[in-house]
């Protein structure tokens, strides 16, 4: 039987769509495609701006590598070794290798920028390189090879060509026809393989699971069940393939998601147009394309290949003197463990790491406006290397904005005096740095939220679609003691598999300055009233510990034994003797409860506690390892924090891991509504008081009055 030529046909169409989205312009003189002229919203009374990537430069020691450099170090790498001029070496990651620490915070604007240096991870002939390319010089100063177990974060060029590989195989064709599928409707996705021994060993590996498009663009819901392909990424080869006979697919009708094909009906009353309007324009400005400056706040913001979105160099301005005061160097979410449960064949292996499997950076596609991004929006691009080494463009990857939604900053109405009308009150405006990825099924949306008080709040929020499993049951009265053990029934023939979100971030806290800086647990101890000495029978306590090593700062949380978690520089005291600092306030959380020998969870070992404390190290930034795919847990903040090195006023990290259990309901079919969870990263005696005292309240004279026209 010959491989159909019209699946082929569809999948490379499938391919294309994919790649035209997510790689949205490749830049270069050799490119086939001409350097890029955006025009991007902007701010003040200039509405309009012409962003030229071709010509971009650096103006910050932490500005993201420009189409230029990104050019000039795949010239570079075409000289070090001739696999890059052959195309046999694939470049998986490309960034800029950030100046020591010191360098970037001693730099002021006009000084010459420190050495300017690129990390790159290739990946040719079965070994890992990760490389440094200085492009002062234009040389290649470092090539390690094969450092860690794992391999590097795969290429999208990667997954289309492993979803092609198993159209090669008769046996495969044969079950897809077993299933009345046509090819002309089958879309193959590749679930990444995990680590589980020897088999995996010495060779990249990739799972192949396939849909069928037929009657609906929400392919996710119509899954072709027991049929699983492994697939060599390398020799684009199958390996195996399990087909436990046809299951039922699940229906079309009822997965539409596209606003301009539905045609269900929606039983709610219109909402009209909402709009936050500025009429003296945005408070906020972008200098040089990366650095923000807000009321109180300066920040560094850039998009990453890895991470994102990337917050350094957080700086608040004092209350009472004005100087700009250190918070935070460097913030990011440094990995993701999705892990599902289900440890049946063809599933037992999905436990997804996307930040360093796929990368946050390559799947986010183009925010949209007015509903991603409200109208007072900011767009920043993102500029990466493709797998050839050429510069691409994601358009519109992050956006700024200002937020006010009614709520208050603070407040308080005075009822004892008879003769005075006091009643104070305050408007709470944030500003609000936001990026979006698609990260196969799921959308993750991170937003970081600066408030003038000082405050930041994360959130991770979650939509797009569930990963389900097809089942032969239409009805939950039809299963009795056949209840499926992997999640509940949510549509007729559609599983929702029990899974779990877990977040892990980066926070390289700098409370006034980077060296001196620990972590002091704030313990409520219930404490017992004597007998006889007050009608109280108990009261709580706070007892102050500092964490002197990293195994003191390995934190678990929990509802009845409560701390507070403070990050504070011991050698900045308020006026009253305090140190400064801020705390942590974790929100809605979740813990992994997977056994720690369990595959899955020796490489997410990250998430066996929610906070931990290290000593900087500028090798130790993702939390599962720079070469998590296939990983053998070897190279984790688990294995970093066992060293239990010394964090007592020390340069100090604080990685914070936020999640949540997910049980699908019939409500998450067949998209699901956004669900979040956040964190706070609060003052705490870092001001001499409530920095906002100050602060103006809103008058109607300051606002413009917006009515509905007339009806006729």
């Amino acid at each position: 039987m010959a491989e159909p030529s019209f699946a082929r046909l569809s999948l490379l169409f499938f391919s294309f769509l994919l790649i035209f989205a997510t790689y949205s312009w490749v830049l270069g003189p050799d490119s086939g495609f001409l350097f890029g002229t955006r025009v991007r919203k902007t701010l003040g009374s200039n509405p309009k701006v012409h962003v030229d990537h071709s010509s971009e430069k650096p103006h910050h020691p932490l500005d993201p590598l420009t189409v230029r450099e990104i050019s000039r170090v795949r010239t570079i790498l075409s000289g070090h070794d001739p696999g890059f001029g052959s195309g046999s070496a694939t470049i998986h990651f490309m960034a800029l290798d950030e100046p020591e620490k010191t360098r970037v915070v001693q730099w002021k604007k006009g000084n010459k920028l420190p050495s300017r240096r690129a990390a790159v991870v290739a990946y040719w002939n079965g070994q890992t390189h990760e490389i440094t390319v200085d492009l002062d010089s234009g040389r290649v100063v470092s090539d390690v090879v094969n450092r860690t177990s794992g391999y590097p974060i795969l290429t999208l060029n990667d997954v289309f060509a492993a979803s092609q590989v198993p159209l090669k195989s008769l046996e495969f064709n044969r079950s897809i026809e077993a299933r009345g599928v046509k090819f002309s409707d089958l879309a193959c996705i590749t679930p990444f393989a995990g680590w589980f021994g020897q088999e995996e060993e010495g060779r990249r590996v990739i799972r192949v699971q396939c849909f069928t498009l037929q009657g609906t663009t929400n392919y996710f819901m119509r899954p072709l069940e027991g049929l699983y392909v492994t697939v060599d990424l390398d020799k684009l080869e199958v390996i195996k393939i399990v087909d436990k006979g046809p299951i039922p697919i699940p229906k079309a009708s009822g997965t539409e998601y596209r606003f301009g094909v539905q045609n269900k009906p929606v039983h709610m009353d219109r909402i009209n147009p909402i709009s936050m309007e500025q009429p003296d324009g945005p408070s906020f400005r972008v200098e040089d394309g990366h650095l923000v400056k807000w009321a109180n706040w300066v920040f560094h913001v850039k998009a990453d290949q890895r991470a994102g979105m990337i917050i350094s160099q957080a700086t608040v301005r004092d209350s009472e003197t004005g100087e700009p005061r250190s918070v935070m160097y460097k913030g990011f979410p440094s990995e993701l463990f999705v892990p599902y449960m289900d440890p049946e064949e063809g599933w037992y292996y999905k436990g997804y790491m996307d930040a360093g499997e796929l990368g946050l950076g390559p799947t986010a596609m183009p925010l949209v406006p007015l509903n991603d991004c409200p109208r007072n929006a900011y767009y920043i691009d993102g500029v990466f290397a493709s797998p050839d080494g050429k510069p691409i463009v994601q358009p519109n990857m992050i956006c700024l904005f200002e937020r006010y939604a009614g709520d208050i900053s603070w407040r308080h109405s005075e009822i004892l005096f008879a003769n005075a009308d006091i009643r104070e009150s305050r408007p709470k405006v944030t500003l609000v740095a936001r990026m979006a990825t698609s990260v196969g099924n799921y959308d993750y949306i991170f937003d970081w939220e600066f408030q003038t008080d000082g405050l930041i709040r994360v959130t991770v929020a979650a939509s797009g679609m569930l990963m389900v499993k097809g089942t032969p049951y239409d009805n939950v009265d039809d299963l009795g003691d056949k209840e499926d053990d992997s999640g509940p029934l949510i549509s007729e023939n559609v599983i929702g598999v029990v899974h779990d979100h877990f977040i892990t971030f980066h926070l390289d806290m700098d409370i006034d300055g980077p060296m001196n800086n620990s972590l002091v647990k704030v313990h409520l101890e219930k404490q017992r009233v004597p007998t006889g000495k007050s009608p109280r029978k108990s009261y709580l306590k706070v007892k102050k510990y500092i964490a002197k090593t990293e195994k003191d700062a390995q934190i678990k949380l929990s509802l009845y034994d409560p701390y507070e978690f403070h990050i504070v520089n011991p050698n900045r005291k308020s006026r009253v003797g305090n140190p400064a600092g801020y705390r942590i306030i974790p929100g809605g959380n979740a813990a992994s409860l997977l056994d720690h020998d369990d595959p899955p969870q020796i490489r997410g070992a990250f998430t066996n506690n929610q906070i931990w404390v290290t000593p900087y190290n500028r090798s130790e930034q993702y939390a599962g390892g720079v070469l998590i795919y296939q990983s053998q847990g070897d190279d984790t903040l688990q294995v970093w924090s066992d060293r239990d090195r010394s964090i007592e006023n020390k340069d100090i990290v604080l990685w914070y891991t936020l999640g949540f259990h997910h049980v699908p309901c019939q409500e998450d079919y067949p998209v699901m509504p956004t669900v979040a969870a956040s964190f706070e990263l609060k003052p705490a005696n870092f001001f001499e008081s409530n920095p906002i005292l100050g602060a103006a309240p809103f008058f109607e004279k300051d606002l413009p009055v917006c009515r509905p026209l007339a009806s006729s």
